[in-house]
């Protein structure tokens, strides 16, 4: 799971100086349409400003997109606001950006909201294109670190962060590390204070896992009063690092030197990794709600029993119009997320980010939707 750090760092130079394009989308050139390597199939590279927003977990990948993207199409400037998934998915139904990440699939409501905004009576579309793991992290002096992991399932988990479990020593953690010495300090949850897909990821894993346990409604916003909130994913994982005893949840990309937790899946302990999470994903069904044309949406198989599987799984989206009023944006937005779900693109951001590549089953679902996008 270590990064690239070169990539990142040449990634984020590029996001940083091309933040002034959001004001300026719509303001575009006309391109060919799209290749497969982000390319326009007719020669002539896209060109133009384009702006997208929302999940902060896709932050890493979508900046070594960005630069990746603008290999094969240097005049085209991209901008991408981590805002989070909710202030991106509101964004994007306003008809500001181009295109909206997201760790949740959108609601009904929001798919009917959409048709505001695509052209031709049409309605937004969802497809994965980022995969990981949610890591769950902590600071515990002494015992948390980078590659330190303690053991717990997911009813010791789900009573954490409800406040049932308040003190590290607690029997229910003890128990499944008889080898590590616990001392009595106090735990601290961390959770998102902003309208977030990744908490919507991470408490689908407590509803379907833990049902006992977890007595609230699956949303986007953090359901109770234990702890304290942070906004955006670095605000959590800030927030962990700053005190002993502290244990949160976030993009696993970000877990840095943190500890984190083995879940227990079956009679074993798994730590996260890039491909314990598309073990979860690739034996997971397709959500048959998900009824409206071109999307596709994951139903994440959280009791899962594979050996080596990691079930706390963040699926992240993007969203897009099947038909644009623009003829630009169009190109670039199917030129764009052609290259995103590529096996290239998949691999620069599982270098930058440490996600898991999609699969070529999934793929193959994906371009079907990207595909449909009217370009002229």
């Amino acid at each position: 799971m270590r990064k690239n750090l070169l990539t990142r760092s040449v990634a984020a130079v590029c996001g940083l100086t091309m933040l002034a394009a959001l004001a300026a989308c719509g303001d575009n050139t006309a391109p060919a349409a799209s290749g497969e390597n982000g390319s326009a199939t007719s020669g002539d590279a896209i060109s133009g400003n384009f702006a997208g927003a929302g999940a902060s977990s896709q932050q890493a990948a979508v900046e070594a997109w960005i630069a990746g993207f603008q290999t094969s199409n240097p005049d085209a400037k991209i901008s991408y606001d981590p805002s989070g998934s909710g202030a991106g998915v509101s964004t994007f139904l306003t008809g500001s950006t181009a295109w909206a990440g997201s760790d949740a699939a959108l609601s009904a409501d929001e798919v009917e909201q959409s048709s505001s905004v695509c052209a031709d009576g049409s309605t937004a579309f969802d497809i994965p294109v980022y995969i990981s793991p949610i890591a769950v992290v902590f600071n515990l002096e002494g015992i948390s670190g980078q590659g330190k992991t303690l053991n717990m399932d997911a009813s010791t988990l789900a009573k954490i962060f409800d406040g049932k479990i308040t003190t590290w020593n607690d029997p229910a953690i003890a128990d499944q590390n008889p080898d590590v010495e616990l001392p009595d300090t106090p735990i601290t949850v961390v959770h998102r204070s902003d309208k977030s897909g990744t908490t919507k990821n991470f408490l689908s894993y407590f509803v379907d896992a833990a049902p006992a346990d977890w007595p609230y409604e699956l949303g986007e916003n953090w359901p109770n009063e234990v702890g304290q909130g942070a906004k955006g994913t670095s605000g959590v994982i800030s927030t962990v690092q700053q005190a002993d005893g502290t244990i949160g949840y976030a993009d696993a990309s970000q877990a840095g030197q943190l500890g984190t937790v083995a879940v227990k899946v079956g009679d074993e302990y798994v730590a996260y990794s890039a491909e314990a999470a598309a073990k979860v994903v690739d034996a997971s069904p397709m959500d048959e709600s998900a009824t409206e044309a071109n999307r596709v949406v994951i139903k994440l198989d959280h009791n899962t029993t594979e050996a080596g599987a990691y079930p706390i799984v963040l699926v992240s989206y993007d969203i897009a119009c099947p038909a644009y009023e623009d003829a630009e944006t169009a190109k670039f937005v199917k030129s764009w997320l052609t290259y995103v779900v590529s096996e290239e693109g998949q691999q620069t951001a599982a270098d930058a980010a440490g996600n898991a590549p999609m699969s070529d089953a999934l793929r193959e679902k994906v371009m079907t939707s990207i595909d449909a996008i009217k370009t002229e």
